[in-house]
């Protein structure tokens, strides 16, 4: 057995695509995923699970029907399940989720900003 830390930004440099999450570790049935954000996304949900934003760098937005969260460097939030909402990042932000293996980035909404699942970097 290989005892490695994970560098954020050794993986973050592996990739430059905006919302197309990559795997970088699993805990039982949950995967880390590093994400650059840039732009907006879609408005989507996820209907059986939460979703943890935890920015690395930069800054975002999630925006809800009702409003909206801001999140810096060294911020997290908790969405819900079945909370719609659409983050949004003015310039690069870079983002480390956290949810069960198998989530779709686009929960089930057709987008082309739909994520190849399971991609591991």
């Amino acid at each position: 057995m290989e005892f490695k830390s994970i560098n954020f930004a050794e993986k973050l440099a592996l990739f430059s695509e905006h919302w197309s999450p990559r795997v970088i570790a699993e805990m039982n049935d949950y995967q880390f995923k590093l994400v650059k954000f840039r732009g907006e996304f879609v408005w989507h949900d996820h209907a059986d699970t939460d979703e943890v934003f935890i920015v690395l760098s930069g800054e975002m937005k999630i925006q809800f029907r009702d409003g909206e969260v801001v999140l810096g460097g060294g911020e997290m939030f908790v969405v819900e399940k079945g909370v719609e909402h659409k983050p949004f990042a003015e310039e690069e932000c870079q983002v480390l989720l956290v949810e069960p293996r198998g989530v779709v980035n686009t929960g089930e909404v057709d987008s082309g900003l739909k994520a190849e699942n399971d991609n591991w970097i």
